[in-house]
C-alpha cells in the first residue's frame, strides 16, 4: 500500500523552478518589489578618458569672426557672378547692334611669269591682284602686319609682305602683291606632281594665303586685335609645257576668310 505521506518522485520539489530545457542555468528570480538597484561600479583604476580622441574632442565655437569671413567670401562669390553675367550681357548686346561680319578677299588677277621647273628647282615670279570688300555698316577694319605667300598644295614657293591698310564702313579695297622665288628646292613628290599637271591640262593649280593682324573699330569701341587667315586655293593659271607665262583661267575667284 503506498504511503500517502510520500513525495512524488519525477516532479521538481515545490518552490523550485524547473530546470531549463537548453540545459543552462535559470537566470535569477527578479528581486522583491521595492528593492532599488545598486549604482554602476566605477571604471577600473586603469581606464582614463582619451581627450585626444576625435569622437570627445569638442567642436570648435562659431564665433562672429568665422560669421564675417563666411559673409565676406559669399559677396566675393556674388559679386564675381554678377560681373560675369553683366561682362556677357554687355558683349551680347554690343553683337546684336554692331552684327560684325568678317571682311571678304577676291582674287581678281594672278599671272605667273618666267617660270622655270628643273632638277626639283623652281624659278617663277607672281602678281596678284585682289580686293577687300568690308560688308559691316557700322565698323572699320584695320589691316597690320599683312603677309600673303604662294604654295603648290603644301609646299611654300614664295611670300612677301603687303603694307598696312584701313578700311572705312562698306568700303572696298584693292590691294597687289609680287612674289618672286630663284632656285627654290621643290620635293620630288610636288615637283613631279606640278609638272604632270602642267603637261595634262596646260595649267598648274597655285594656292594664295594670306594673314593679317586685324582691329575692329566702332565709334570709341575698339575691339582686340586678331590673326585673319585668307585661304585661296587652286588659281589656274594656264602655262603649258613650252610656256613661261600665263595668268589666271575663269576669271575672278572668292576666297574662304576665318580667323
Amino acid at each position: 500500500m503506498i504511503d500517502p505521506n510520500r513525495p512524488v518522485t519525477g516532479y521538481p520539489a515545490t518552490g523550485q523552478p524547473p530546470p531549463n530545457p537548453n540545459g543552462y542555468p535559470q537566470p535569477p528570480p527578479p528581486p522583491p518589489s521595492g528593492t532599488a538597484y545598486p549604482y554602476v561600479a566605477a571604471p577600473p583604476a586603469y581606464y582614463h578618458h582619451n581627450d585626444h580622441h576625435p569622437y570627445y574632442q569638442q567642436q570648435h565655437p562659431y564665433t562672429a569672426a568665422d560669421h564675417q569671413r563666411t559673409t565676406f567670401l559669399r559677396r566675393i562669390i556674388a559679386i564675381a557672378i554678377a560681373a560675369i553675367i553683366i561682362t556677357g550681357t554687355f558683349i551680347f548686346i554690343l553683337w546684336l547692334i554692331l552684327r560684325p561680319k568678317l571682311p571678304e578677299f577676291r582674287i581678281d588677277s594672278f599671272s605667273v611669269s618666267k617660270l622655270n621647273l628643273n632638277n626639283s628647282m623652281i624659278t617663277a615670279n607672281w602678281d596678284i591682284r585682289f580686293t577687300v570688300r568690308n560688308p559691316n555698316k557700322k565698323m572699320t577694319i584695320y589691316y597690320d602686319d599683312v603677309a600673303a605667300g604662294v604654295f603648290y598644295d603644301y609646299v611654300s614657293l614664295a611670300d612677301t609682305t603687303i603694307a598696312p591698310f584701313y578700311q572705312d564702313k562698306k568700303a572696298e579695297t584693292i590691294e597687289k602683291a609680287s612674289l618672286a622665288t630663284a632656285g627654290a628646292y621643290v620635293d620630288n613628290r610636288a615637283f613631279d606632281q606640278m609638272n604632270k599637271e602642267r603637261v595634262r591640262r596646260g595649267a598648274i593649280g597655285f594656292n594664295v594665303r594670306m594673314v593679317a593682324r586685324v582691329r575692329f573699330k566702332a565709334g570709341g569701341w575698339r575691339a582686340r586685335r586678331r590673326f585673319l587667315r585668307v585661304y585661296c586655293k587652286d588659281l589656274a593659271v594656264g602655262v603649258g609645257s613650252n610656256n613661261s607665262t600665263g595668268n589666271l583661267t575663269g576669271g575672278s575667284r572668292q576666297c574662304r576668310v576665318g580667323f
